[in-house]
């Protein structure tokens, strides 16, 4: 039988408060707005401003992303074995935040030099950026079930986050390149750094704010190391977990895919670029809308019958949307509807990567934040390393060329853009077949302590 480790105030708990919710949201709208910065406008920097061949990029996308998420697992480790008077995870976040914004920075430069020297320099910067963005997000996302334990309390950090993550990738997304143009008055490179400038500094502002206002409530009175092979094959045989992974996994590759994608599709096939400024926005920024509808949904429809109903919906969208290529708002009015469903998905891989940490106490005597939301941050970044690459190596074998852009490519950026987001919603919803919090949430309750 195992013996729980049950979670235990610190002695300074006090209720969760709006300024420590609010902070929260801060932390993920700072690497929201470097990180997708990068997401969004990367390869087009690096294939137009830059000058270099899209299948290296694309190669270097999914090496690097493929190294970050294996690092997070150290970062995830290392977090359940600090203990500091800063706490567990607030640490990385407070040195992690200025290292975060330089990176943002200095990510869209790019030297005077070679094509080689240039490649190198967009490697070891690109990576420099993922490997910063672990080091702050990870302990970053471990703190939310150290700040919180019942559902309310989860669903609201999750809807801050979420608000957030859609603020970032709204102001990031919209704002970004007529910053660029603003600030660069006809050269280009210049205003890529200026407004990376202003990003990473305001990024760098949002985590020391995290850092200072947030707290850890929750520790755990089993202290004892247990070895990393153990954890990690724990970490496989929590049920919870492995489909809170899937399902992230199966999300980013579709965000990642159509995040890089949507410029050359705008462009090129929809050939109305003034949409670029509509479409990226609302991919994430009706997030802001689902940060408020979401919670009541989950909460009383539960986190698996809630996803596979909006996943099934947001199915039946993107299977019209083909048939509105030629007038543009109604092909925006359906896109806002599929991601206005899409945002309760991506409001619920928080709560559940939290239901998670619970369902692996529950289940083995051990909480593991770090860890647990190292392995779901893997997931994340290997799905966005699959979505941004194979959009990447999909252009290259369809001949891209800035010069020329062939009718061929056209039509393998319509088929990536609407055949991804398919295919990932059927597999998402067997992902949620095999959730199991919901079936056990009140047992999760009574054996852990947590208030009725």
């Amino acid at each position: 039988m195992i013996t729980l480790a049950p979670a235990i105030p610190l002695p300074q708990t006090r209720p969760l408060t709006r300024l420590e919710t609010v902070s929260y949201g801060l932390g993920d709208m700072a690497c929201s707005l470097g990180w997708n910065a990068a997401a969004a406008f990367a390869l087009y920097f690096y294939t137009d401003i830059a000058l270099l061949p899209a299948a290296a990029i694309g190669t270097l996308f999914f090496a690097t992303r493929i190294f970050d998420a294996i690092f997070d697992i150290a970062i995830g480790i290392a977090v359940d074995r600090t203990r500091t008077r800063w706490g567990r995870a607030r640490p990385y976040i407070l040195f992690g935040a200025l290292p975060f914004g330089i990176l943002t920075v200095i990510t869209f430069v790019t030297p005077d030099a070679s094509q080689q020297v240039r490649l190198a320099y967009a490697a070891a910067t690109y990576f420099l950026l993922g490997l910063l963005l672990s080091i702050t997000n990870i302990p970053y996302s471990a703190l939310l079930p150290m700040m919180a334990r019942d559902l309310k309390d989860k669903l609201d950090l999750s809807a801050a986050r979420s608000v957030g993550t859609s603020l970032g990738v709204i102001l990031v997304t919209a704002l970004f390149m007529p910053a660029v143009n603003f600030f660069g008055n006809g050269d280009q490179e210049r205003g890529f750094f200026i407004t990376a400038l202003i990003i990473g500094t305001v990024a760098t502002a949002m985590l020391l704010a995290t850092y200072v206002n947030c707290r850890e409530r929750y520790t755990v009175r089993d202290e004892t190391p247990h070895s990393v092979r153990g954890s990690i094959g724990q970490l496989f045989r929590n049920q919870a977990w492995v489909s809170v992974s899937a399902f992230a996994i199966l999300n980013f590759v579709r965000f990642g895919a159509i995040l890089a994608l949507t410029p050359f599709f705008a462009i090129h096939v929809l050939q109305q670029p003034w949409m670029i400024s509509i479409l990226l926005p609302t991919l994430s920024g009706t997030l802001l809308v689902g940060a408020f509808i979401a919670p009541p949904i989950l909460r009383r429809f539960g986190m698996r019958r809630g996803n596979t109903t909006a996943l099934a919906l947001a199915g039946l969208f993107y299977l019209i949307l083909p048939f509105f290529e030629a007038t543009p708002w109604a092909f925006i009015g359906v896109y806002v509807a599929a991601s206005l469903l899409l945002s309760i998905t991506m409001t619920a891989i928080f709560a559940m990567a939290s239901d998670a940490v619970d369902f692996h106490q529950w289940q083995f005597g051990i909480r593991h934040e770090g860890l647990l939301a190292a392995g779901v941050s893997f997931a994340i970044k290997v799905g966005m390393a699959v979505g941004g690459a194979t959009v990447a190596y999909a252009l290259a074998f369809g001949g891209y060329s800035p010069e020329l852009v062939t009718p061929q490519a056209r039509q393998v950026m319509a088929w990536l853009y609407y055949g991804i987001p398919l295919g990932v919603f059927a597999l998402q919803i067997v992902c949620m077949r095999f959730y199991p919090v919901d079936q056990v949430r009140e047992q999760m309750k009574l054996a852990l302590g947590e208030p009725q």
